[in-house]
């Protein structure tokens, strides 16, 4: 499939102070996200073009008690060979995905798992993504057979790119969702070129990014 945007993009990875300092200026990797209700299967995951929704995020941890110092770290991201799921392509991959998925499971009487809201928050969105997890991860299992991939003349995906309409509406009567974004889980870790401080902006508090200076 040919490429329908520009490959280079932006990402802001929401973390604790002393992984920032370790990506940034210890050249450390970072650690792939690899649990059952991720968004958007394995990988590391990021925040397009986002850095405030990043800090969100990192502030969220650090309110559950596993983050001492949030802030967040941007990334330059060469998105290769992407699972583009804003694509009517490859949309319509990932239904294909799901079929064979459910009758694996059906066969191997297996239970197929399901997208939930968290408990006591029934009216939430369904964030614990256990299906669609699921389905990415068989595609990407898939993808490693050599027939599938020449019967789909599909390779391994490198990325994986997500827009999502979470959260409530913006304002009353709003077709816009408070919490929109688009997320991309890297798989390669070659397809990061390199990381660095964001530049602060009047949404942002300076002090959370030590190596960048005043927005003017």
């Amino acid at each position: 499939m040919s490429r329908l945007a520009t490959s280079f993009v932006l990402g802001y990875h929401g973390c604790d102070q002393a992984v920032a300092d370790d990506l940034v200026v210890g050249g450390a990797h970072i650690t792939d996200s690899a649990k059952d209700i991720d968004w958007l299967g394995p990988g590391a995951y990021f925040w397009e073009s986002d850095p405030l929704r990043a800090l969100e995020w990192a502030h969220w941890k650090k309110d559950r008690g596993e983050y001492n110092n949030p802030t967040v770290v941007g990334a330059i991201i060469d998105l290769r060979n992407c699972l583009d799921l804003i694509s009517r392509d490859d949309l319509e991959l990932v239904r294909f995905a799901h079929l064979s998925f459910v009758e694996m499971q059906t066969k191997a009487k297996l239970e197929i798992p399901r997208n939930l809201s968290p408990r006591r928050q029934p009216d939430e969105d369904r964030v614990l993504r256990y299906l669609d997890c699921a389905v990415i991860r068989h595609l990407h299992e898939m993808l490693r057979d050599e027939d599938v991939r020449e019967a789909l003349q599909r390779e391994p995906f490198d990325t994986v790119r997500g827009m999502f309409t979470e959260g409530g509406p913006l304002y009353e009567g709003a077709g816009f969702a408070a919490k929109s974004h688009v997320q991309i889980a890297v798989r390669n870790p070659s397809c990061i070129l390199g990381f660095f401080w964001p530049r602060p902006y009047p949404q942002l508090n300076a002090s959370v990014f030590p190596g960048g200076t005043e927005a003017s």
